[in-house]
């Protein structure tokens, strides 16, 4: 059974402002900018941004998004404490966490291609805010974000995903759905729903009372809504969950009313009445399982270094160890028992020849399918020493799996502690962190149940939180801090039927099956006809089973105990592995032979070791067509055949057939060798081949991996480069109108103007000025000295040098050819920096004014 989340983290308190991790890959940009255009200004969240970017480009990512939003966007950098109502942006080649209020930045460990900073900003986000955590994924290529979205989930943090018919790529957003994501929505509807999933949970809860109900199993019509919630739930899961601690229920089921809105214990039972989903998800909710590798490193410690070993002391040789752990949830647990067994039996030689059998089981389906795939992420190394994940674990495509040897010794089993019959004869029994989520009347009944399934001086191992309570005289403490018991030999007596009540099956008959009759018992209403024939088949029928394409033992008929024996180990019904020896390796060529021809496969004089000792065996081997429900599958028919006896009186012809028959005997086993010898090499060869695609898999998956995080990077990088690119023309249409602003605002004042550079080559001019120097659009460029004026002014190019030179204005009054007078300027161009760069020349038509200059003198001569 998987433990509930806990609710407190006292180990690691959360940080003070509450943080929305955001992470996107390819085509995220535009979901990020709607994810904050939508974020009011004043929502007391911090809010972290992880885009996969080209690691040796600088990104713009910071000032795309400051467009958008008014929280400031900033950077982020290591040790940078983390505000409220800001928006922290990862820089290019690193990775981003939380950790005590503050962002670490370190330089990804992983090579190009496979990094996943995504999961490692979730994770932190998990193990420093717990169930404050929020984990945001929009759009994105691959599955970073999926086990960060696992993490936040079991912690008891919000989780969300965009909407993936709105994502330009929508892996990203599909994987974290399937991880558990809590809210699917478009990008701009998030933020209203993580801002009123967090109002809600803030809000004072329903009045306790209503949490004080105990379900009725036998009640027709519930009275309370809590119990109609346990009442969905045992029809859609078979779960009783009355005897869970009505807090933790409540926390959890709160979570999920303010995930969809709704206020009321009342509203959320007819919702779940309606929703076959929601059952599911609230099943899961409310089983989510915290673990990790070798959690409190002490009790492990512990483990190794005396419980272990006294363990294997007492065990004899021939009799392997056995434990359980009971709510193994996805068997880092488990694996952790295995490692430390397999620790001590390599420090300690004497032991060698000692086994682990190893039971985990859990109620959830889903975690104990990631417990038999025994592959974890990069981040486990944080509680796996080097030398662990060196001995223990592969590498495989950016993650860790489990090595055969340990994986081996770990049976998962879906099981249900309250309501499942027990497994016995235990050595170790792990239940930690369990029992603090039942409340006491459930914790008396499995505490003797726990007594019973250990073996003298077995060892029991509870949580931190948790101890045995007034069970002193059931198991005494071997280090109570620690949480280590041991099982009394001789407890005082309990009741009688404390077996019967410790979990339902055998205190309620009607819920188990009828048992089906004894095979020799008669049956009722039986015919002589069908006694007769069942009579016959149980005596004179010879032995026979029925196998699949995979050799797996499917039926079993008359008693094949001296062909077939189950192999040492994990309960294993493949026929090759039960095969005795002398009929192993036959059977095996002749079931490839029997599964390609219609004709029966028929083998002489095998020798079998038996426990009786050898003896001689003819096999029939035939594959089947009819029935239907057989087809595909091959039946092995076993005749025992006499020794031969010595005859005095036997003839020399006899002989001579005798010979004869050896010598063909011989020959066919010959044959049967040689074809075996080859059977062997085509299998090496075909080993080998198969070694070496799988080598050429791996590399091609690694290249398609750094492909595209590659083709994510440029994707990426594309967007950006695009905004920017509509910034740009923007800004091109801006000036292009500002310079016809400009252009008509110097053509209007009707004033000649000369733009010169500092080589005095002419850089722009009016239209007027173009009536009095000789200029066209061609001559921007030219030289001033190269240009022809309608001016008697020799000197004009010298004087622009020297105002050049200078900075001094330059004003004088010329003449033109046509007896026109200008007032020709000369002064600096200072840019908007104040930086000369060129000079400007005005003409200016002063010809009225001299002629009524000359009119003037003329009237004061006269």
């Amino acid at each position: 059974m998987v433990a509930l989340a806990a609710a407190n983290h006292s180990d690691n308190p959360p940080a003070a402002t509450r943080i929305v991790g955001i992470g996107a890959s390819a085509g995220g940009l535009a979901p990020i900018e709607r994810f904050l255009e939508q974020i009011p200004p004043r929502s007391g969240l911090a809010y972290v941004v992880v885009q996969h970017l080209d690691p040796t480009h600088k990104a713009r990512l910071v000032e795309l998004l400051q467009r958008v939003t008014v929280l400031p966007v900033c950077e982020a950098a290591d040790r940078m404490r983390i505000e409220a109502d800001c928006v922290y942006v990862i820089p290019p080649n690193a990775e981003l966490s939380a950790s005590g209020g503050m962002l670490r930045l370190e330089k990804p460990s992983e090579p190009r291609g496979m990094r996943l900073p995504i999961n490692v900003l979730f994770s932190s986000l998990a193990r420093e805010q717990g169930e404050r955590a929020i984990a945001v994924v929009l759009s994105g290529m691959g599955s970073d974000g999926a086990l960060g979205v696992q993490a936040v989930h079991a912690v008891g943090g919000l989780t969300a995903a965009q909407e993936p018919a709105s994502a330009q790529f929508d892996s990203m957003p599909r994987g974290a759905i399937a991880a558990g994501a809590d809210i699917v929505a478009l990008p701009g509807e998030l933020p209203k729903r993580i801002l009123a999933f967090i109002d809600q949970v803030a809000r004072p809860a329903e009045p306790a009372a209503a949490l004080g109900g105990v379900v009725d199993p036998a009640a027709a019509v519930p009275t309370d809504p809590l119990q109609s919630i346990f009442m969905h739930l045992r029809q859609h899961t078979r779960h009783e969950f009355s005897q869970y601690k009505p807090s933790t229920l409540h926390r959890r089921i709160e979570r999920r009313m303010a995930i969809h809105g709704i206020a009321t214990l009342a509203l959320y039972a007819e919702f779940l009445r309606q929703s076959t989903q929601e059952n599911g998800l609230l099943f899961n909710e409310l089983l989510i399982g915290v673990t990790s590798f070798f959690r409190d490193a002490a009790v492990w410690q512990q483990l190794a270094e005396q419980v272990m070993p006294e363990l294997l002391a007492r065990r004899s040789p021939e009799k392997k160890l056995r434990a359980w752990v009971v709510g193994c949830s996805t068997g880092e647990e488990a694996y952790s028992l295995a490692m430390v067994f397999a620790e001590t039996v390599q420090r300690l030689p004497q032991f060698g020849d000692r086994t682990l059998q190893i039971f985990a089981s859990d109620l959830s389906a889903e975690a104990l399918a990631t417990a038999r795939r025994g592959q974890y992420p990069a981040s486990i190394g944080a509680a796996v020493s080097p030398e662990r994940l060196a001995r223990f674990f592969t590498p495989h495509a950016g993650q860790y799996r489990i090595g055969k040897q340990i994986r081996d010794m770990v049976l998962f089993a879906q099981h249900d502690v309250v309501l499942d019959p027990p497994f016995t004869r235990l050595d170790v029994l792990s239940c930690r962190n369990l029992l603090i989520y039942f409340d006491a009347s459930l914790q008396r009944k499995l505490l003797p149940l726990f007594h019973y399934t250990l073996c003298a001086g077995g060892v029991l191992l509870l949580g931190t939180s948790e101890t045995i309570g007034r069970m002193s005289s059931l198991f005494s403490a071997a280090d109570s801090k620690l949480r280590l018991y041991l099982r009394q030999e001789k407890p005082s007596s309990p009741p009688a039927d404390f077996l019967l009540t410790s979990f339902p099956p055998l205190s309620k008959p009607r819920r188990e099956p009828a048992m089906p009759a004894a095979a020799n018992s008669e049956p009722p209403n039986e015919s002589l006809q069908s006694a007769a024939e069942h009579l016959i088949l149980q005596s004179h029928a010879p032995p026979a089973v029925i196998v699949n394409a995979d050799g797996d033992v499917v039926f079993i008929s008359g008693s094949t105990g001296k062909y077939l024996e189950p192999a040492a180990g994990k309960t294993n019904w493949n026929f090759h592995a039960m095969a005795r020896a002398g009929l192993r390796q036959p059977l095996a060529d002749a079931l490839k032979l029997a599964a390609t021809q219609a004709e029966p496969v028929r083998l002489h004089g095998l020798q079998v070791q038996a426990p009786v000792g050898a003896q001689l065996v003819d096999v029939t081997l035939q594959a089947l067509a009819k029935p239907v429900a057989l087809r595909g599958m091959v039946i092995i028919v076993f005749h025992d055949v006499a020794a031969p006896q010595q005859e005095r009186g036997r003839r020399k012809s006899n002989n001579s057939t005798e010979a004869l028959h050896a010598a063909a005997l011989q020959q066919f086993r010959d044959e049967i060798l040689t074809l075996r010898e080859e059977t062997r090499a085509s299998k090496e060869e075909l080993q080998s081949a198969n070694e070496e695609l799988q080598s050429t898999n791996e590399e091609l998956q690694s290249a398609n991996e750094e492909l595209t995080t590659s083709k994510e990077e440029m994707q990426s990088m594309n967007e950006e480069l695009q905004t920017i690119n509509v910034e740009m023309q923007t800004k091109l249409d801006d000036l292009a109108l500002a310079q016809s602003d400009m252009k008509n605002l110097l053509n209007s004042t009707d004033i000649a103007i000369l733009f010169l550079d500092k080589g005095l080559n002419v850089r722009r001019y009016t239209e007027r000025a173009s009536k009095i120097i000789n200029l066209r659009e061609s001559d921007v460029g030219r030289p001033l000295s190269d240009l022809t004026t309608s001016l008697q002014y020799q000197a004009l190019h010298g004087d622009a040098q020297e105002t050049l030179r200078t900075l001094i204005f330059s004003e004088k009054q010329i003449r033109a050819h046509d007896g026109r007078w200008f007032s020709v300027r000369i002064m600096p161009y200072h840019r908007l920096d104040n930086v000369i760069d060129g000079i400007v020349i005005t003409f200016v038509d002063i010809t009225a004014t001299k002629e009524l200059e000359v009119k003037l003198r003329q009237t004061v001569a006269t």
